[in-house]
C-alpha cells in the first residue's frame, strides 16, 4: 500500500507539472510587502491601498528615484496599472525594463523606460544611456485614451529586439532595437522623477515571461 501510494503521488505531481501553462502571468507585487523589490522604502516609497507609491504632493521630490526588482528579465509581457498626480514642477514617472542600477549616481538607472507624464505619455525613453526619446507616442492618440489623474493600464512587451508599448489597450510604440550592443535583459524599475511635487502609484503588476 505504501509503495502504491507513493507511485500515485509521484504520477499526480508529474501530471500537474505537465499541465502547467508555460509563460503564465506571475504577480511581481503582492499588494502588502516589498518582497522582490529594493529601494528607498523609508522616505521615497511606501505601500498604500494595495499600491506601490512614490513621491509627495506636498514636498518637491529632490531627485529621480527607483524601486527595483531583485530579479532580471529578458523577454516578457509586463502589465501594470499606474496613476500619476502632481501639483507643481516636473510631474513625471516611468517603468524601467531591461535596465541596471547606475554606478554614479547610484540612485539612477540605465536602460529602457516606458515613460509617464505630459509630452512623454506612452513614449519609449532611453534613461541615462542615450538620454533621448527613442519613439514618441502620438499626442492625438494619448489625448483620446489617457485618463488624467486616474488609473491607467500599461503593457510593455519585450520580445527579442522588438519592444511594444500600449496604454489602456492601444499601442503607442513599436520599436526594434538596431544597436546590437544594447543589453536585452535586466531589472524592472518603477520611477518617480525629481523636480516636482508629484506622486506616482503602481499596482496589479504582473509579468509573463516569453520563451
Amino acid at each position: 500500500m505504501h509503495t502504491l501510494a507513493c507511485y500515485l503521488l509521484a504520477a499526480f505531481a508529474a501530471m500537474s507539472v505537465a499541465t502547467q501553462k508555460p509563460g503564465a502571468s506571475v504577480a511581481l507585487f503582492d499588494g502588502r510587502t516589498f518582497q522582490g523589490w529594493e529601494g528607498d522604502t523609508k522616505q521615497t516609497w511606501r505601500i498604500q491601498d494595495g499600491a506601490l507609491v512614490g513621491g509627495s504632493l506636498t514636498e518637491r521630490v529632490p531627485r529621480n528615484d527607483f524601486l527595483v526588482t531583485t530579479k532580471s528579465y529578458g523577454n516578457f509581457v509586463l502589465r501594470l496599472k499606474f496613476k500619476l498626480e502632481g501639483t507643481d514642477g516636473f510631474i513625471n514617472g516611468g517603468v524601467q525594463f531591461r535596465s541596471q542600477r547606475a554606478v554614479d549616481p547610484a540612485h539612477e538607472m540605465v536602460g529602457y523606460q516606458a515613460d509617464l507624464g505630459d509630452k512623454y505619455w506612452g513614449s519609449l525613453y532611453d534613461e541615462s544611456r542615450r538620454n533621448k526619446v527613442l519613439v514618441q507616442a502620438d499626442p492625438a492618440l494619448i489625448a483620446q485614451i489617457l485618463k488624467v489623474n486616474d488609473w491607467n493600464e500599461y503593457e510593455i512587451r519585450a520580445d527579442g529586439r522588438r519592444i511594444r508599448l500600449a496604454i489602456n489597450g492601444r499601442q503607442t510604440v513599436d520599436y526594434t532595437e538596431g544597436d546590437e550592443s544594447i543589453p536585452q535583459t535586466g531589472l524592472i524599475g518603477l520611477q518617480i522623477h525629481g523636480g516636482g511635487k508629484a506622486q506616482v502609484s503602481y499596482k496589479d503588476i504582473t509579468i509573463e515571461e516569453l520563451r
